[in-house]
């Protein structure tokens, strides 16, 4: 008798969360963009493919239209698709857009301090404090740009030892551009065969390409499930805490060693700011903030890089076409500098094509919105969370003659002058728009046009198998390694 009135009582509260649920979903709904039917405690989830998770969103945006409403269990995500919506809530609506909904993995890792997964005034305030260290120690100036080649010197050293055999060119990019980024944070440099700056490197890697897999979607989507499921999001995230002590060791160093009269770098700027905690400025921020600068430039440029190569492989005549343009503008007897990039129009054709092609971060991070909104006429609430995505806008149809190919003529105009388009948003837009872009275009140009200027690169398979489009789906997924030789050019001294 007693279990048949338990075995009651639990259907009972079965029933009556079920119906708790779906009336707090139901009552959400109202006013918000359509979408698909969401169901109790799983929301939307068995309408999304997590492995293809931007090609799901943008099949629901065919079906509901350019503001789609997806539920991760009871809570609305708002999707964004499209040059046109993009762009009026991140560019005309940027304040209501700007906030940053947390992601668990950055909670795990991070806290959810730092400068990417901060919000509010203690945001702003780190914002501007790392745009502005950031230029002071050269981004956008000579300086900058001396740092940067004299890592592409490192660099042409590395692949010129690989003499002209077939070699995987990912871990050579990465630390070069890692170097870059580590002389601003760290004040130093390090040897591409260092064992803890090799692991740093491959947690990053890992990290990301977590971020973006299946069960990095699923972990994101349903935490509170996955948290007691097996399976390599355990391990990742464990890992990413060697990043973290090896951070710490790095501020400590810094510490014993500050000179308030002449900061070395990010952290000694940092650590002069932090007895103003107000502002977030404490130890646990420099650390999360130092992995947020190392990760994002680092990851973003190498991936750029590597695809580079990749289609340089792939084409050939795309290849010496930019080879011509250095050797006309450049000559034999110097390096390529920055202020060669306003005089090479078909260069910059190709880099701005591969990133658009490319599209590295097919779904940008996610936002909030910081107060009551409105998007394509629907009502959007405060703290509702926002997704843009981004792969919508670099392959708007409506403003790509040839969206889904690869076509360095979406850059140039019809007598070969470069040609500009405010749909060209890979580092993102509005307030949130990538601090660090305009390093991360200097370094792709720079170690672009001296590898190209030393070296052909060739595939070691046949050129006509390679198909971008497949090896940029699991570039994003699994990460992507291929074989090239680099065949040294004579025209220049290496």
């Amino acid at each position: 008798m007693e279990l048949a009135i338990t075995a009651v009582l639990f259907v009972c509260i079965l029933l009556g969360s079920l119906f708790l649920t779906y009336w707090t979903i139901h009552q959400k709904r109202l006013g918000l963009p359509p979408g698909p039917t969401p169901l109790p405690f799983l929301g939307t989830l068995r309408t999304i493919k997590p492995h293809l998770l931007h090609e799901t969103y943008l099949q629901l945006s065919e079906k509901y239209g350019p503001v789609v409403t997806v539920w991760m269990g009871s809570t609305p995500v708002v999707l964004l698709c499209g040059y046109n919506t993009v762009k009026d809530a991140l560019v005309n609506h940027a304040e209501e857009f700007s906030g940053r909904a947390i992601l668990t993995s950055d909670i795990k890792v991070n806290g959810a301090v730092g400068i990417i997964s901060s919000n509010g005034e203690e945001w702003q305030t780190r914002r501007r404090f790392t745009i502005t260290t950031l230029r002071n120690f050269g981004m956008g100036k000579r300086s900058m740009e001396e740092r940067v080649q004299v890592e592409a010197h490192q660099l042409i050293k590395v692949i010129k030892d690989t003499d002209g055999k077939a070699f995987d060119p990912m871990v050579h990019l990465q630390s070069a551009v890692a170097n870059v980024i580590c002389l601003v944070v760290f004040g130093e440099r390090f040897d591409y065969k260092d064992r803890d700056f090799l692991q740093i490197l491959n947690i990053v890697e890992q990290y990301i390409i977590f971020l973006r897999s299946s069960i990095g979607q699923l972990y994101n989507s349903i935490p509170t499930i996955m948290d007691y499921l097996p399976g390599p999001h355990h391990r990742i995230l464990k890992e990413t805490l060697f990043l973290r002590n090896f951070i710490q060791k790095k501020i400590d160093s810094h510490r014993l060693t500050l000179n308030t009269e002449s900061p070395r770098d990010f952290i000694d700027c940092f650590l002069m700011k932090e007895n103003k905690k107000k502002f977030g400025f404490t130890n646990q921020n420099l650390v999360a903030s130092v992995s947020d600068i190392f990760t994002a430039g680092t990851e973003t440029t190498k991936g750029s890089l590597q695809y580079s190569l990749l289609v340089m492989a792939k084409y050939p005549h795309i290849q010496a076409k930019l080879q011509q343009e250095i050797d006309d503008v450049v000559g034999l007897m110097r390096h390529p500098s920055i202020d060669d990039r306003v005089k090479m129009a078909y260069t910059n054709a190709v880099i701005f094509e591969i990133q658009r092609f490319l599209d590295i971060a097919p779904i940008a991070l996610p936002h909030s919105t910081t107060r009551d909104t409105e998007s394509h006429g629907y009502h959007i609430p405060k703290g509702t969370k926002v997704i843009p995505i981004l792969t919508s806008v670099l392959h708007d149809p409506k403003q790509w003659e040839t969206s889904d190919e690869f076509n360095p003529a979406h850059f140039l105009d019809e007598k070969g002058a470069l040609k500009n388009s405010a749909a060209f948003m890979p580092f993102s837009a509005g307030k949130r728009l990538c601090p660090g872009e305009g390093l991360a275009r200097m370094e792709i140009f720079l170690f672009l046009t001296f590898l190209l200027q030393k070296f052909t690169f060739q595939s070691v398979a046949d050129p006509a198998s390679l198909d971008l489009a497949v090896l940029r789906r699991a570039f994003r997924s699994t990460g992507l390694s291929f074989q090239v030789r680099a065949v040294p050019r004579h025209i220049a001294q290496a």
